[in-house]
This record gives structure tokens, sequence and C-alpha cells, in this order.
């Protein structure tokens, strides 16, 4: 196995988080070598700060390792999980890709495979087109769509989204939800081994 994957996250009150850990420990089982990585904050920070869950979850997962162009370019796949905001990625997830165009310049982002993630207030909260707006940019990388699509009875079991897992906050993470991110995670992983050979 020689798959490098890079699960990259950016969570405001742990949802994301929680998905990418799955994620990361679902990647690791199928043989996996996985970096957790949080995206950076551009938030100010009276404005975390004076929210209790944000702030809450910051200083939670201060430990997290940051995101680097490093992580982007020793990956050989990606997980993203971020949440929607308006029907695309949050803002903090997009700074973070903004940050990477030397990388896509020098041809360091193609022909890996990709696949993601992502979480609103509501079920119906622009979950599908943020993912489709986020493989958008992976089609401009040159990367490899590895979306879950219906490939397994987990998808159906929490809303059938083939894009990619979409979770409603404040819904339990039970076991479906962990079949169905563990499943895409893996599938990720069986499609990056295939091109590593």
């Amino acid at each position: 196995m020689s798959v490098k994957l890079a699960v990259v996250y950016y969570s405001t009150y742990g949802t994301n988080h929680q998905m990418a850990s799955i994620a990361a420990e679902a990647a690791k089982a199928a043989g996996a070598e996985v970096r957790l990585r949080k995206v950076p904050e551009t938030a100010p920070a009276a404005v975390v700060a004076g929210q209790e869950a944000w702030r809450t979850h910051a200083e939670a997962t201060a430990q997290v390792p940051v995101a680097t162009a490093e992580d982007m370019e020793w990956a050989n796949a990606y997980l993203f999980s971020a949440p929607t905001r308006f029907g695309v990625q949050a803002s903090q997830m997009r700074a973070f890709i903004d940050t990477l165009g030397q990388l896509w310049f020098n041809g360091k982002l193609a022909n890996k495979p990709v696949s993601a993630m992502t979480s609103a207030q509501n079920a119906h909260g622009g979950q599908e087109a943020t993912l489709l707006s986020f493989y958008a940019t992976i089609m401009h990388w040159g990367g490899i769509i590895v979306a879950p699509g219906f490939t397994d009875p987990s998808i159906y079991k929490v809303g059938g989204n083939p894009y990619g897992y979409s979770h409603t906050q404040g819904a339990p993470f039970n076991d479906d939800v962990k079949a169905a991110i563990s499943h895409q995670a893996r599938r990720l992983v069986d499609v990056a081994a295939k091109l590593a050979q």
C-alpha cells in the first residue's frame, strides 16, 4: 500500500472535525498513511472568542496541525471536509485553496484522487451544491474525483447523497453515519492505491 492521504478540514463547531476524524481512522484501517489537518482560521479572534461553541471547539482542537502546501505535495490523495456557506464551501477552506496556486501551476495537484464531504444546519442547506462547486476546483487541478456514488448500502441509510457524505448539524454520529463516512474514505484509498501501482 502506497497511499498517502491528507484529510483536510475546516470546522466551526466540531461537525466537520468529527467527520474528518472518522474518515482518517477508516483510511488508516484500510492501510493508508494519513495526515489529519485543519485549515487556518480566518475569522477575527474576537469573533471566535465571542461565540462560546466556536471558541470551545477552537480550544479543543488547538493541537491539530494546520494544513500546509507541504502536506498537499506529500499526499497522493485528498479528502476534504468543510461546512457549506450559501451553497459553497466555508471561506476558510476557500482561503486555504487559494494559497495553493504555485502547487497547481507546477502540476503538483494533478492526477491525484480527491473526495469531499460537507455539512449544513438543515437537510437541504446547499450540501450538494457545495460539493459540486468544490469538485469544479478539482477539475481545474486535474484531479480525479472519487465520489462515493451509490456504491454501498450505507449511502442510502444516511440520505443518499452520491457526491459525498453530508451531515445535518446536530444529528447524531450513529453507526449508519460512521459507516457512510468510512465507506467513502475506504473507496478513496482503494482508488488511490490502484493509481499508485
